[in-house]
């Protein structure tokens, strides 16, 4: 989760430098961070530890989707709101299941199993998490495309599916 993370952190931050730049300084601090979080989670073993790094790393994300759909690229709101609104519902339910867990155990064994299993919120976070990284995904691919002058736009796969689709602006 921290290394992929870390990628969404570098493409979302470099996403308006030409095509042939690279931040070198940028790539360093977040392998470093990365190694470090690793090591001492490692060491400590201790889960808040690497929730509240984790943590970090998605604050800084959600802080520069603001920036970009608040003073760049607005009309990327929705996109950029509802990867972020699937993201913390995936979060809510999975502190949810933290706080709840011998609870949500019991009560599981209660019910009949397909209901006991729509009830596993770890489950959610991970698929929550997952559609609301690939929604971010999209929003940076889009936000990148549009910065290199393409017109991305979203389409949808049999109405459901988001994906991205561009072509090239005539160039004057």
């Amino acid at each position: 989760m921290i290394y992929s993370c870390c990628v969404f952190v570098y493409c979302l931050y470099e996403c308006f430098k030409q095509e042939k730049s690279i931040s070198y300084l940028l790539i360093v601090i977040l392998l470093v961070f990365s190694v470090a979080v690793t090591v001492v989670y490692l060491q400590w073993k201790e889960p808040v530890f690497h929730q509240v790094m984790y943590g970090i790393l998605v604050g800084s994300l959600v802080f520069r989707s603001v920036f970009i759909v608040s003073w760049v690229y607005p009309w990327l709101r929705t996109l950029c709101y509802t990867s972020l609104g699937v993201f913390l519902l995936g979060f809510f339910l999975w502190n949810i299941d933290n706080l709840l867990c011998d609870t949500l155990r019991e009560t599981r064994h209660r019910l009949p199993p397909v209901v006991g299993a729509v009830t596993q919120l770890h489950a959610w976070w991970h698929i929550l998490t997952g559609l609301g990284s690939y929604l971010h995904i999209l929003f940076s691919l889009q936000t990148r495309a549009t910065y290199l002058k393409h017109r991305p736009k979203v389409q949808f796969v049999r109405g459901v599916w988001p994906t991205i689709h561009g072509e090239d602006q005539k160039r004057s």
